[in-house]
């Protein structure tokens, strides 16, 4: 993986909020996710990155379903509010981002075919660099997280590991 220019990288946390993060997920465990992400978290920071915790609100309700807040640790430079799975429709996310310059996505979160894989979609159609660490990420079946890492994101961005973007910071 080639060495990153961490002030022109976010880190994108996606949906690691409570009711999420403890539902059953495969390959990995939504707690095992969070760490892997808070520990991305830390290392774009101390390198000078941007993070951005990006969390889901059920459009046209008074109130959002219990456990909808971010786990304790997840903490953004910038928080997004999404109410579709990608994390850039109507959210302001795009521009955001321009304006600190960045070019270069670190995308982690739950669930693999579900917010992370829109929110890397289109990611790549705005022309950012996605990077995927396939242990920070997770599905609600493992055959679908399996899928997009061995089919639909090898097309749009690097996967790797968090040791690998860890590394690619230094």
């Amino acid at each position: 993986m080639d060495k990153l220019d961490p002030r022109r990288t976010a880190l994108l946390l996606i949906d690691l909020m409570t009711r999420i993060v403890e539902q059953p997920t495969a390959p990995h465990s939504g707690p095992v996710v969070v760490a892997r992400s808070l520990a991305l978290a830390d290392a774009v920071r101390k390198a000078g990155g941007l993070v951005v915790s990006v969390r889901v609100e059920r459009p046209g309700v008074a109130e959002q379903p219990p456990g909808s807040e971010l786990v304790d640790g997840v903490l953004g430079d910038l928080e997004i509010v999404k109410r579709t799975w990608g994390a850039f429709h109507n959210t302001g996310l795009e521009e955001a981002l321009r304006k600190h310059a960045i070019d270069t996505l670190i995308i982690t979160g739950i669930a693999t075919n579900f917010g992370v894989e829109q929110t890397a979609r289109f990611a790549d159609e705005f022309g950012f660099k996605v990077i995927l660490p396939e242990d920070a990420v997770t599905a609600l079946d493992a055959r679908a997280h399996e899928f997009a890492f061995d089919y639909i994101f090898p097309r749009i961005a690097t996967v790797c590991t968090t040791a690998e973007v860890v590394a690619a910071l230094d």
